[in-house]
């Protein structure tokens, strides 16, 4: 069996979240910018909008990584468990949406 954490594994964690945080930054600094200096009123809310989603989905692809790289180190254990987290977290978001009335 593998080892939990494989610095492969850890590459590409910190390459997902690099890449989320700084597309998320872009966005936000966009539409922030955009905001301030009273251009496209309708781009700058689609941007910051992107920035935040992009933002709170970089954990959701986190996970999505580890079960892949799990999978095929053949690490069921781990698989399994980071399948839960993932399920999890789906479900709190649904859940979100249905208890503000959104789905």
């Amino acid at each position: 069996m593998a080892t939990a954490r494989s610095p492969r594994l850890e590459h590409l964690i910190g390459t997902v979240l690099r890449a989320g945080v700084t597309a998320s930054t872009i966005c936000l600094a966009a539409g922030l910018l955009l905001s301030l200096v009273g251009g496209a009123a309708t781009i700058a809310n689609v941007l910051l909008q992107t920035g935040i989603v992009v933002l709170l989905a970089t954990p959701v692809a986190r996970v999505c990584v580890s079960i892949v790289e799990y999978a095929q180190q053949r690490d069921w254990k781990f698989t399994v468990l980071t399948l839960v987290v993932l399920v999890e977290l789906l479900a709190s978001a649904v859940a979100a949406l249905i208890f503000n009335k959104r789905l």
